[in-house]
């Protein structure tokens, strides 16, 4: 493996030097809090609350009035303790209790106990966590988080309240509105800045009088959506996930402009209505989202909540070529192509380094897949799921076309964003009737490795079959002086079952609903091994994957297909 260069190095410290800085302004941020409390005024009442449109689970507040807290993988019983107190599991499951999206299935349940469970939760965060730190529960995203929960769900909290909790509340609402607004705002980095600005929007559309601070807020979430909602509607992130989220949280903020009788930005209706062919881009033939840049397992509760408001019930983008995305789709096949570079660094810390790695579904199975993400932000499985061996494409030298802070256990400090990868990805899609063809290179190993990636994606419609044609090019005039290794992955979904055919030199794959498929790679042989799937409920699961391997200076290429079998 090969030391980091002289322009990686240099990028390391200049990334260092910014995440320190960061750090020192977030810390620096907490005296604003005094400030706050002198200047944020407290609303009398408010106007409306905007609707939560996440599936929630009325059983779910029955286990939370027992004391039992789930959020991701992690499951606490706090023992009569309140949750706020607690050792946390992790921090994903700290910002998940401290952000309260959980309040949606007390709501569901409906009961006046839920209601004062409701209120008993929220009075003990306001005693123990009422005022700005640099606590998981100040941070940006968990306190606008909070923030719009909190007016989501106001109805139930507020009915039946007593006086003194009533004022406690709406005293905190302005106090997490002058939070974002200030200090804790600027410190907001990649998605949070979104969820901020959504939350600053809400707070004001939601309180009587802050005409001056919903125009401001207006503003400044038309800029951030402009910045972050690319023209193809893919976020700049470029994880899918993104998507489904921030449509669960601006189809609400919509609806609520329309409740005020304020007309909705035309920034907001267009990265709506962009947003929405963009992720049906990724939808495979069974429902799932293809496993990208830091998706998982596909909550398909609130992917149908999205897709229910679209009214257009808009087709599919084929060709994302800013979000940096490719479908294929014809003859029962449905084939995503990741044709982009490494997301900007703020955006980058569940970014993978997956450039030109594939997957395929046909007949409503998926068959060619990514490992995906596991549940937990962190940890070694989390690294794992992002190296380039963890998808469906060409690895050179067991090492990833992208440099990951962190995946060598240094740099905690830089939180696993991307440090160098991919620059340079041509796209070039030709269809015809019969054919769709999309090809893509990638230069993410020319510094190190002196070589390219070119991979061509062809799909043939009326045949049924996919055709890949991978080829190693040298990045300069002169290529490699020593072979390089390589191996190209295709990793399978768990209930796909593969067997060797033919000696070693193909592969049977085989579907729960009986379909056949054939693997060839033009005469190279075709190993079967094991590989992991990350992205599903129960957790991490065993499977396999096709493999094939070999040494390469430059120049050289592999052809294979994918064969449906009658």
């Amino acid at each position: 493996m090969t030391g980091p260069t002289i322009g990686e190095r240099l990028r390391l410290a200049g990334l260092r030097a910014s995440a320190s800085l960061s750090r020192i302004r977030q810390k620096g941020a907490v005296p604003w809090d005094f400030m706050a409390d002198l200047v944020a005024r407290a609303p009398n009442r408010l106007l409306i609350a905007p609707q939560d449109i996440r599936t929630a689970d009325a059983t779910v507040a029955d286990d939370i009035y027992s004391g039992y807290f789930a959020f991701g993988a992690k499951i606490v019983n706090v023992h009569g303790e309140s949750p706020f107190l607690v050792a946390s599991p992790s921090p994903e499951w700290e910002a998940e209790l401290m952000g309260f999206g959980w309040m949606r299935h007390l709501r569901a349940a409906g009961t006046p106990l839920a209601k004062v469970n409701a209120r008993a939760l929220i009075d003990e965060w306001l005693t123990y966590s009422g005022r700005p730190s640099t606590a998981i529960a100040w941070q940006p995203d968990v306190a606008a988080r909070r923030l719009i929960s909190w007016l989501s769900h106001s109805p139930g909290i507020l009915d039946n309240a007593e006086l003194d909790f009533y004022r406690r509340l709406m005293r905190s609402l302005a106090r997490h509105a002058a939070w974002l607004r200030r200090g804790a705002g600027r410190g907001a980095r990649g998605r949070a800045q979104l969820i901020v600005a959504i939350a600053l929007v809400e707070i004001a559309l939601c309180t009587e009088g802050a005409d001056a601070q919903q125009r401001q807020a207006t503003r400044h979430l038309a800029n951030v959506l402009n910045r972050q909602i690319l023209l193809d509607g893919g976020h700049i992130g470029r994880n899918p996930q993104t998507l489904i989220s921030s449509l669960l949280d601006l189809l609400p903020l919509r609806q609520a402009y329309v409740a005020r009788g304020v007309a909705v930005p035309v920034e907001l209706n267009n990265a709506i209505d962009r947003m929405m062919p963009m992720l049906r881009l990724f939808r495979h033939s069974d429902g799932a989202i293809a496993l990208f840049n830091g998706m998982g397992q596909t909550a398909q509760d609130e992917l149908s909540t999205v897709l229910a408001y679209d009214d257009a019930r808009s087709q599919p983008l084929m060709n994302a070529i800013a979000t940096g995305y490719q479908r294929l789709e014809g003859g029962g096949i449905v084939a995503v192509f990741e044709t982009g570079k490494p997301p900007p660094r703020d955006f980058s810390v569940s970014a993978h380094a997956g450039t030109l790695s594939f997957e395929m579904s046909g007949a409503g199975e998926r068959i060619i897949v990514n490992c995906g993400a596991p549940v937990s932000r962190g940890g070694p499985l989390r690294q794992a799921a992002r190296f380039t061996a963890a998808h469906s494409t060409l690895v050179l030298e067991d090492t990833s076309s992208c440099k990951i802070a962190g995946s060598d256990g240094a740099d905690i400090l830089l939180q696993g964003v991307i440090i160098s990868g991919p620059r340079h990805v041509p796209v070039d899609r030709r269809e015809t009737p019969e054919t769709i063809e999309v090809t893509s290179s990638h230069d993410g190993y020319a510094g190190t490795l002196g070589l390219i990636h070119q991979r061509t994606l062809r799909l043939d419609v009326a045949a049924g079959r996919l055709e890949g044609f991978d080829r190693l090019k040298a990045a300069g005039r002169k290529a490699p002086a020593e072979d390089i290794p390589f191996a190209i992955r295709f990793h399978l979904h768990p209930q796909i079952k593969v067997g060797s055919i033919e000696n070693g030199q193909g592969a049977l794959l085989v579907t729960p609903g009986g379909q056949q498929w054939i693997f060839h790679a033009s005469g190279f042989p075709v190993s079967i091994e094991e590989s992991a799937f990350f992205a599903s409920p129960e957790g991490t699961r065993a499977t396999s994957q096709i493999a094939l391997s070999g040494t390469a200076k430059g120049g050289d290429g592999i052809d294979w297909v994918l064969i449906k079998k009658d």
